[in-house]
């Protein structure tokens, strides 16, 4: 089966105390763990991580250089997406590569620096809301307004932020090479972070601020490569209604006459719970035949044989 995993945060840095690179690196050897036990069952596995706190702390650590420094120049946030993708695919791909020698499994492991295409006139653009980097006063926030252009949003009284579009994807520039790398059985990382937002103006490809879900930026892969299977991976084993209340009910199957009923009674969080059951939606209804899966990275394997996790059915 081929298969694209979108992987939640908890499957990169499991200890939200301990962010550093160090810690990432266990956790994605612990992580590759599951991955390789679909690998080992013969499925063709593809993956696309999140990238939220690392590209917060890339960001993070440019704004306090140029602070101290103006010498130290600020870098463009879809720059600070790439460098994640880097980052990020360095150490999965380690990981994998490590548990894959130890099964004696020869797969070739490689992580694709992804742009994905957003439209220019996704309504995302007229009110950014999702919040990025470090907190500024109001006459910090007002300068870096004027001089590079930030849209500053007040968080909460905590001082304010930077805040920039989320879009959906369109397409991704990369696609015929990730095609081509999947098809020739190898592991691929790849729409990291939800891949690098772009544009296209003039006949030529531009970066835009922006953060692309991480689980639409996987169904969009999904779709490209033809998957079986679209399972987006999280912290819980299945999908709840009522969740944390004492009539919390878990759900084995779903189907989109209950999802949308579910989502117009606001049972599923937005930028946590809502984007995953919407992608897998998206996926579903594109074609009968395919399976999306919500459920545990630990049981990922048991989720594709329908003995956990949640299913998304026409």
């Amino acid at each position: 089966m081929k298969i694209v995993l979108a992987l939640g945060g908890n499957a990169l840095q499991s200890n939200p105390k301990d962010k550093s690179a160090q810690a990432q690196l266990k956790t994605c050897k612990d992580t590759a763990v599951s991955i390789v036990d679909l690998i080992e069952e013969g499925h063709r596995v593809s993956i696309v991580h999140g990238n939220g706190p690392q590209v917060g702390q890339i960001v993070a650590s440019i704004e306090a250089a140029h602070k101290s420094d103006e010498v130290n120049l600020l870098m463009p946030f879809d720059v600070c997406g790439s460098f994640s993708q880097g980052y990020i695919g360095y150490h999965l791909q380690n990981a994998i590569s490590e548990e894959l020698a130890k099964r004696n499994i020869n797969k070739n492991v490689g992580t694709v620096v992804t742009q994905v295409i957003v439209d220019k006139n996704d309504s995302g653009f007229q009110n950014p809301t999702k919040p990025i980097g470090s907190f500024y006063n109001e006459e910090e926030a007002k300068k870096l307004e004027v001089e590079n252009g930030y849209v500053m949003k007040e968080d909460s009284g905590r001082g304010y932020r930077r805040v920039v579009a989320s879009p959906k994807p369109v397409d991704v520039i990369e696609k015929d090479i990730i095609k081509s790398l999947v098809d020739n059985g190898n592991v691929i990382i790849a729409c990291g972070g939800g891949g690098i937002p772009v544009i296209r103006e003039e006949g030529m490809v531009k970066g835009v601020p922006a953060v692309i879900d991480k689980d639409f930026a996987a169904e969009k892969l999904a779709e490209i490569l033809d998957a079986d299977a679209l399972v987006v991976l999280t912290a819980v084993d299945r999908v709840c209604v009522n969740f944390n209340k004492p009539d919390q009910k878990e759900l084995t199957e779903i189907n989109i006459e209950e999802i949308d009923k579910y989502i117009e009674e606001g049972q599923f969080a937005p930028g946590s719970m809502l984007p995953k059951v919407e992608a897998c939606k998206k996926f579903v209804l594109n074609d009968s035949s395919k399976i999306a899966i919500i459920a545990s990275l630990a049981k990922a394997k048991e989720a594709l044989k329908g003995e956990s996790g949640t299913r998304i059915v026409r």
